[in-house]
């Protein structure tokens, strides 16, 4: 019979619903069990698109004897570090303060009351690699739970008491663009000159401090900064991190050459990615980085929808493993490609993407295009032709479970994206796609001014998180940007107005939890960033751009409160905080264009459509139909008023250039002083 898990939301507990341990989710009721039976409560959290996590649920969670111990001794909590990243984040946090570096599956021991004393990562049904069995650690821990062994009591103090506290210098920590620029160096220092990226195994795109970088070059000008982030983007591009048949990237490379992927598909990673991608392109008009941002929307549209009528929001992930084994839906032999493309296409194709007799990974090969090899335009063509009948081909196979949970946060990241990709690369259908999407968010997974976290099948987990309240809005601030309706401004106002009141925190940040969410051993509120800019940081972009389009002093006051409280925690590790530090660059830049003429005149047109194209990381981009549309006070305001036909400024740092009339005049804009 089912467990409990059968009428979960979330698609990776419905996974573990046959199992047959005694599974609950992360509930009142469990907890009071475990107060109840006087067990310990062992806590195992994952996530649908992840290998390790299947791996230990076939071994043990599948497994008739080693649940009958689970049942017997413990009460057995599972949960979805995506619906639950406040729970992931408090445990992660304990795990590491253990010192175990953390990952999934995580498996905690916790008392009655939620307080863990002690944990791991995976662990081998079998003793193994100088791991214990699984069954041996469910016991020990059992034991001395039950027999009040001191060290339960020592571990769980300790642990509280290292999650509780925050480390804050005393004064007051200044970080200005020197410092910045001192960041973004050393972080030169740790890039892979050969490969791309940052130097090691395993590889992450690591979006935050390609970004870093990105800002260093706009502040400084110096080359270095932005060739070794477009090196990292062309790597990855090329290795197979990327799928060349469907498009999209894998969460990381286990390797140091980003040639073999952990198969996971990440809409997060995707999202930040595809932002960066199509600045790559308009500031250096490279075709690659043109086509794989359109790759990974064709991606997007063709496998990642969640559709409901006249809108759609985006699924969360895919699933490494297909049929039991990881990447078997993405691997080729050199038999597979000659049954699907005949010898001579065949053979064309093997060369340019290392398609081998052998293999270059357990027997099998992963397409590539890490060699050097020479291609023609013609070649490139006839390539494409060969991918498009490969995906046919491999639509056939059984394909990688799919995560259909729509996350707000990691929605309004793809949204954003969408959207300032379409006005960069001029696709205006992503705008489209994108306008669908936050309808989806808004319809299903909003009620009045507040956010829910998740949404699948007419379930929504409430209430939202921080990230959620920030990515949304920030989404929200990209539409207005780019359309212009008010409605976008409003509802973005809206959803910053609700995280300060539910989610502000006594430092100026915001707490990940809402006031009136559920009880957990402590409210998370950390400040560095994860596989995604931490919400603290994306918040603080919004803050920023609401103050330049709105005017208002309000808005400035709250930002300038976030740094002024979290700065000070994020000074030890700056590293850990490269979100933070990029919203610090805009708030210290604050760049702005500003577009002056009439909606429907063709010279404000162009001048509007070669604004969105400028290759800046993330400016404010305004259009008015006269200076009465700027606040009195704006930089540009005395200018405007001197524009006699239509006219594009660029601000940076409260100055701002001379006004412009030509299109092609504005991307000069850039190379020169914006205090004209």
């Amino acid at each position: 019979m089912p467990n409990r898990l059968a009428d979960a939301a979330s698609p990776y507990l419905i996974q573990h619903a046959d199992n047959p341990v005694d599974w609950w989710e992360w509930t009142p009721d469990a907890f009071a069990e475990a107060r109840r039976s006087g067990r310990p409560v062992l806590l195992s959290v994952g996530y649908a698109a992840c290998h390790w996590c299947h791996v230990m649920a076939h071994e043990s969670f599948e497994d008739d004897a080693t649940s009958a111990v689970m049942n017997e001794l413990f009460v057995n909590i599972k949960v979805d570090r995506e619906e639950r990243p406040d729970i992931d984040q408090i445990y992660m946090a304990a795990l590491q303060q253990l010192g175990v570096p953390g990952g999934w599956p995580m498996t905690l021991f916790l008392d009655a009351e939620g307080a863990p004393f002690w944990g791991g990562t995976y662990f081998p049904k079998e003793a193994r690699y100088g791991q214990p069995a699984f069954t041996d650690v469910l016991k020990t821990m059992a034991n001395a739970y039950a027999s009040g062994d001191p060290r339960i009591a020592t571990n769980r103090e300790a642990l509280l008491h290292r999650l509780r506290e925050r480390a804050r210098p005393e004064g007051r920590v200044v970080i200005g663009a020197n410092e910045l620029d001192d960041v973004a160096t050393r972080i030169l220092g740790i890039m892979d000159p050969e490969h791309g990226g940052l130097k090691g195994a395993p590889k992450f795109p690591n979006t935050p401090f390609l970004e870093l970088l990105w800002r260093a070059y706009e502040r400084t000008g110096r080359e270095r900064f932005r060739n070794e982030a477009l090196h990292a983007l062309d790597a990855m591009s090329e290795g197979g991190i990327y799928d060349h048949i469907g498009g999209g990237y894998s969460r990381y490379s286990v390797d140091d050459r980003w040639l073999v992927p952990h198969f996971e598909k990440m809409l997060y990673d995707n999202a930040q990615l595809l932002d960066l991608l199509s600045l790559a392109f308009v500031e250096t008009h490279e075709p690659l980085f043109r086509v794989r941002a359109e790759e990974t929307v064709a991606w997007l549209q063709r496998e990642m929808l969640v559709e409901d009528g006249a809108t759609a929001g985006f699924a969360a992930s895919l699933d490494a493993d297909s049929e039991g084994h990881e990447g078997r839906y993405y691997v080729w032999t050199l038999k597979q490609l000659l049954e699907a493309l005949g010898a001579a296409d065949a053979e064309f194709f093997a060369r340019h993407y290392d398609i081998t007799p052998f293999g270059n990974w357990e027997g099998v090969s992963i397409p590539n295009r890490l060699k050097e090899v020479e291609r023609s335009g013609a070649d490139e063509i006839r390539l494409a032709m060969l991918r498009d009948k490969l995906l046919a081909a491999r639509s056939k196979r059984v394909p990688p479970g799919r995560d259909d949970k729509v996350l707000a946060d990691w929605n309004g990241l793809m949204i954003a994206a969408l959207t300032r990709a379409g006005g960069r690369l001029d696709r205006p259908e992503w705008l489209g796609l994108a306008k669908r999407a936050f309808a989806f968010v808004v319809e299903h997974m909003s009620r009045g001014d507040r956010l829910g976290h998740s949404y699948r099948q007419g379930k929504l987990v409430l209430p939202g998180l921080s990230s959620d309240y920030a990515a949304m809005a920030g989404a929200a601030l990209a539409l207005h940007e780019a359309t212009g309706e008010e409605a976008y401004l409003a509802r973005a106002i809206a959803w910053m107005q609700a995280l300060e009141a539910h989610h502000a925190g006594p430092d100026g940040g915001y707490y990940l939890t809402a006031d009136d969410a559920g009880e957990l051993i402590l409210r998370p509120d950390a400040t560095q960033d994860d596989a995604v800019t931490n919400p603290n940081a994306l918040a603080a972009r919004v803050l920023s751009h609401l103050a330049a389009l709105t005017g208002d002093a309000h808005w400035r006051a709250r930002l300038d409160r976030l740094f002024d409280g979290l700065l000070p925690r994020a000074a030890p590790q700056l590293y850990s905080h490269a979100g933070l530090l990029n919203a610090l660059d805009t708030r210290l830049r604050s760049p702005e264009i500003v577009v002056i003429g009439a909606a429907g005149d063709p010279a404000a047109e162009a001048l509007w459509e070669a604004a969105r194209r400028l290759p800046l990381i993330d400016a404010v981009l305004q259009r008015i139909e006269s200076a009465a549309g700027l606040p009195a006070d704006h930089p540009a305001a005395a200018k405007v008023l001197a524009a006699a036909q239509p006219s594009a400024f660029l601000c940076i740092d409260a100055a701002c250039s001379l006004p412009v009339t030509e299109a092609s005049q504005l991307a000069a804009l850039l190379r020169t002083s914006p205090a004209g």
